[in-house]
């Protein structure tokens, strides 16, 4: 499908160039990076149609670049996402990662120190495009006794402000991976409710995860392990069970003192519980050894449970419309404009109804 623009400086999404130029000369110097790192990938963006016209490029790239424009493609025409330019370009870095996240919390709380910007509403972490910057934004958190977890980000949304491009950092994953990010993403250009993260996160994360059973199924490809997916959430739920115990703990009147020991137990505890698991049920599977031997902290227990809260809930939604995915988008967007107590309320009884089937 041959793209109806391209990414030359009469692209429509440079029509918010002039904001960015006003963070970058006006700004703090938070916002002047963020500036910056827009512009670089905005001036990088290739089509991926001309990259894979041209004979001379990676023959390797271009068979990846065509799986992830096949995916592009049905996410628009099956899934109900939005039909733009993004992630119909692409963008070579010279870096692992497109953005690194900053999460920070207090010593002895397992609640994220939240952040708000205009469009995004209130989130629990800081974007930095250089590894550096985020690395030195946590060394003077942690300077004031906070606890801090840097993670890199694969890939973002800006939320459709501009045609976010495909960044060379998802190549590392396989295509089903590839697709499923793809469609998070896009998930996120449909609809975003300032402020409220597990709903936003548990939305696209169900559009994931059934569009990636859709995208399988039409291509003819196994289904996703389920056997994958149920350690994931055995994993999670490891986390989940060490945060509610830190924050019993946290609440509770010891001193400081004791408290810090306590604390640390808990994340002994927690690496003892997945050595088990993962040299008894799992036969030594260690796909998350790579998290564990981070050193670990509130900061780092933060994002968990924000992708995965209320996704039972928006399966038993797309259930109850018959598989049909504009009648879906139309409920979820429904039930964003009502209050947050009803919205929550309504997704607890979701959850309650995914239990009973």
């Amino acid at each position: 499908m041959p793209l109806r623009k391209t990414a030359t400086l009469d692209n429509v999404g440079y029509r918010w160039v002039p904001l960015l130029l006003v963070l970058l000369l006006g700004g703090c110097s938070y916002y002047r990076q963020l500036a910056l790192g827009q512009l670089d990938l905005l001036a990088r963006r290739e089509p991926i149609a001309h990259i894979l016209a041209d004979p001379a490029r990676d023959p390797q790239l271009r068979a990846r670049l065509a799986g992830a424009l096949e995916a592009r493609r049905f996410a628009s025409e099956a899934l109900g996402l939005p039909d733009n330019d993004s992630y119909r370009l692409y963008v070579e870095l010279d870096r692992p990662y497109v953005v690194w996240n900053l999460f920070a919390t207090e010593a002895f709380s397992v609640e994220p120190l939240m952040h708000c910007f205009p469009i995004a509403g209130c989130v629990a972490y800081r974007g930095y495009y250089r590894q550096g910057d985020a690395r030195g934004a946590a060394a003077l958190l942690s300077l004031q006794g906070k606890d801090t977890f840097v993670a890199g980000v694969d890939a973002y949304s800006t939320l459709g402000w501009f045609d976010d491009p495909l960044p060379s950092s998802l190549l590392r994953h396989d295509d089903e991976r590839l697709a499923a990010l793809i469609f998070h993403e896009l998930a996120h250009q449909r609809l975003y409710l300032p402020g409220d993260t597990a709903f936003n996160e548990s939305y696209a994360s169900f559009v994931e995860r059934e569009g990636l059973r859709q995208w399988c199924a039409q291509r003819g490809l196994p289904a996703v392990s389920t056997e994958r997916e149920q350690r994931y959430r055995r994993f999670v739920e490891l986390v989940l069970e060490t945060r509610e115990r830190l924050r019993t703990l946290y609440a509770s009147a010891l001193p400081d003192e004791v408290m810090a020991r306590r604390k640390q137990a808990e994340f002994d505890r927690l690496r003892a519980n997945y050595r088990a698991l993962r040299d008894g049920a799992w036969q030594g599977d260690g796909r998350f050894d790579g998290w564990f031997a981070r050193p670990l902290n509130n900061a780092s227990l933060v994002p968990f449970g924000l992708y995965d809260q209320w996704v039972p809930a928006f399966e038993a939604l797309f259930e109850a419309v018959g598989g049909d995915w504009a009648r879906f988008h139309a409920e979820v967007a429904a039930l964003a404009k009502r209050p947050a107590d009803e919205r929550a309320a309504r997704l607890t009884a979701g959850l309650e109804a995914a239990a009973q089937r």
